[in-house]
């Protein structure tokens, strides 16, 4: 696809897609420069009869100054590059290198500073994770901790109530571990796809009914969980019914799950997340849909949805009832809708969230 001429150019990429003052084309102009003065010089030598020894005095001189500016030149931005990249090195990403130049220099500035943006991302990410992942497991520890000093100090009895509440805490834990093990999964990429055709709706309602069991079991025992509201009606739309898909059902599930589990969590009491499947393009393929009629997620944080612990910016953004989440479960989904190779996003909608999911399928077999 072609860009507009004001359209940035990427690491590499020459400016305007010719180089026009390269380091070779100054290499050359140097020896071309060079080999005219000397020839000046000796036709000067030649008319006015001065001496040889002078000419070559003057030539060398010449020769000298023009190739020491062309040196400096291509040196000196050499000198700002080690100095940020040995920055880098100890840890200091804020250190970025001029690109005022055009030519392959310039095109390396430009690509150490896209490598140092990369690096202070990353290195920004992996303090947040210590830092997310040091708050959430310390609530649910804290939380068991006081239950067990109130029942060894004789404060509480060790009471099906007491115990429920410790097993909500250890159920949290628990939780968390497996969470963070699926981001350890989905990291190192060792998760196998085990595609197969199956029939979508009896599927969905399979996903939908163990979502409202799990619910309900866990509002009946307090234990918490990623959300105890009983109140979101689920609704499923499939058409056609006999619709079928072709992808690994257990990560499929796990798609659906967390973002009915994301939808329930941001919906109204007593709203309504909707899961709707539909055809795709290709043979096998699916395109799935999730709406809840919450607050919704302004466009300006649609890129950030997906991201890492995210919670989103809107306003109370939990309903009764919800601890909150760990910000992985967009995540995760992503990651699962990925390895098979489809995409997912933030939908436009009138009212609420919407997330649209496509999977491509099966793929076609060449004659």
């Amino acid at each position: 696809m072609s860009r507009g001429p004001d359209a940035p150019r990427g690491p590499g990429e020459p400016w305007g897609g010719v180089r026009p003052f390269s380091i070779k084309t100054k290499l050359g102009a140097l020896v071309v420069i060079s080999v005219l003065i000397t020839t000046g010089l000796m036709m000067i030598a030649m008319r006015t009869e001065t001496e040889l020894r002078f000419i070559t005095v003057f030539s060398m001189i010449a020769t000298l100054l023009i190739t020491q500016f062309v040196a400096h030149s291509l040196t000196a931005p050499l000198d700002e590059m080690n100095t940020v990249a040995r920055s880098i090195s100890h840890g200091d990403y804020t250190r970025r290198v001029r690109e005022s130049r055009r030519d392959e220099l310039g095109d390396l500035a430009q690509t150490i500073n896209v490598m140092a943006d990369e690096l202070e991302a990353q290195d920004r990410q992996r303090k947040e994770l210590v830092a997310n992942v040091s708050h959430e497991l310390r609530t649910p520890i804290a939380g068991l901790r006081a239950v067990l000093e109130n029942v060894v100090d004789g404060i509480a009895e060790a009471d099906p109530e007491t115990m429920r509440t410790a097993l909500k805490q250890t159920e949290r834990l628990g939780r968390l571990v497996e969470t963070l093990l699926d981001l350890s999964r989905l990291d190192n990429g060792v998760v196998p796809l085990r595609k197969r055709r199956f029939e979508v709706w009896p599927y969905l309602s399979g996903v939908l009914k163990e979502a409202n069991m799990v619910a309900s079991a866990r509002a009946t025992m307090g234990s918490g969980g990623s959300h105890t509201r009983t109140d979101v009606h689920l609704h499923l739309d499939v058409s056609p019914p006999e619709l079928t898909a072709h992808a690994d059902p257990e990560r499929i599930h796990q798609v659906v799950a967390n973002l009915i589990d994301n939808a329930v969590k941001h919906s109204p009491p007593h709203g309504r997340v909707t899961v709707k499947a539909r055809r795709g393009p290709l043979p096998e393929s699916l395109e799935l849909e999730v709406l809840d009629e919450g607050p919704g997620i302004p466009r300006s944080e649609w890129h950030r949805v997906f991201e890492r612990f995210n919670r989103g910016a809107v306003r109370r953004p939990h309903g009764p009832g919800s601890d909150g989440g760990t910000g992985l479960g967009l995540a995760i989904a992503r990651w699962a809708v990925d390895l098979h190779g489809g995409r997912i996003g933030v939908a436009e909608s009138e009212r609420g969230c919407r997330i649209l999911i496509t999977l491509p399928g099966e793929p076609s077999v060449p004659s």
